[in-house]
């Protein structure tokens, strides 16, 4: 007589693996994640790189009011040191403020009598004070003033010290912010209003397994960002990684399942597509302007910094750049990743706990 063998069991697992490879399938069946998680960040990157790259100095634009002294200072300005970087034109007053308004000059010059010099500037543009700092220099050069103190300037262009190091770190935890919580938010509120999430429930799913694959299926995505993101800069800009590539990695993951926690709990209870796009722009924009993405937070007061300091984004980006940038250990970042490790487990207990399934 056979003796019938008893049904195959599941394992603990199981269900968070079969979860895990549908939700992959579904992202192949979205080209768009293809653009908006891999290659924006990349042409972003491009197009900041290209605007911010090693280049000459800037000429300064300037209208000189006509009248007695205007040729004269003209002049002085073409034989001063700094006349190659100085661009005048003599026009009559109304011209140059009104060039002055629209933006087309930086600084209007008025010569006065006994050869006094009034300059027009807006302290509010930069250009503007730098431009007055610049053509007062050059005028002061051409009338025989003598620096006391002589000086060099050397440029800082080498790998390390630019403007494109600093972004691609920050561009790295930008980018896995919004790719775990716009991937995770957006898919959730839009299963549960095809009623997908309910029939989910009436399964021998474990809720938690559901919501683990989730997460998951962002980190895998976010180690192929990373490596195409590092790619690119070290290819094409020649920066330099100096950190570990698993301790970045690593550093990545716990920054995206932080931000998937986050992400859980802000589509926890949402029922439209358009609520859950305004609670995850009330969520991230503090971060897109505090936490360092594309300059750095110290230009805020000093009062708010530890606040700003304990946003998940910014010890992201802080821990990703000493990573990079220095080559800093994973224990030197301990601090920052425990910050991660409340925000992301704090948020999926509480989304677990208030999940809204219908």
């Amino acid at each position: 007589m056979a003796i019938s063998q008893p049904p195959p069991r599941n394992g603990r697992w199981s269900g968070y693996n079969h979860l895990l490879r549908a939700r992959l399938r579904e992202l192949q069946r979205e080209p768009e994640v293809i653009f908006w998680v891999f290659m924006f960040p990349i042409l972003l990157a491009l197009g900041l790189g290209i605007a911010f790259r090693n280049k000459p100095a800037d000429t300064t634009s300037i209208a000189i009011v006509s009248g007695p002294g205007a040729q004269e200072t003209l002049a002085m300005l073409h034989r001063s040191p700094q006349g190659s970087l100085i661009r005048a034109e003599v026009l009559d007053q109304s011209q140059a403020l009104q060039g002055f308004r629209l933006g087309k000059y930086d600084l209007v010059v008025e010569p006065g009598k006994n050869g006094s010099l009034q300059y027009h500037y807006d302290p509010a543009r930069p250009e503007s004070v730098l431009s007055r700092a610049e053509v007062d220099a050059a005028l002061q050069s051409a009338a025989g003033r003598r620096d006391p103190i002589p000086t060099t300037a050397v440029t800082s262009s080498e790998p390390g010290s630019r403007y494109i190091d600093f972004l691609v770190p920050g561009m790295l935890g930008m980018n896995t912010m919004n790719a775990a919580m716009w991937g995770i938010g957006f898919a959730l509120v839009e299963m549960r209003q095809r009623k997908l999430l309910k029939r989910f429930v009436g399964t021998p799913m474990r809720r938690s397994d559901f919501l683990l694959a989730l997460m998951s299926s962002r980190l895998i995505l976010m180690v192929i960002e990373v490596g195409l993101l590092l790619g690119f800069g070290a290819l094409v800009f020649h920066m330099r990684i100096l950190g570990s590539l698993f301790t970045i990695l690593l550093i990545g993951a716990i920054g995206a399942t932080s931000f998937g926690g986050i992400g859980l709990l802000t589509a926890s209870r949402a029922q439209k597509i358009e609520s859950v796009s305004g609670l995850m722009n009330v969520v991230m924009m503090p971060m897109w302007i505090f936490s360092g993405v594309f300059f750095s937070y110290q230009r805020f007061p000093a009062a708010v910094q530890p606040f700003i300091r304990l946003l998940p984004l910014t010890a992201l980006n802080d821990a990703l750049r000493d990573t990079i940038l220095q080559g800093a250990s994973l224990f030197s970042q301990s601090g920052r990743i425990l910050v991660l490790v409340v925000w992301g487990g704090a948020s999926f207990l509480l989304a677990l706990r208030w999940f809204r399934w219908t």
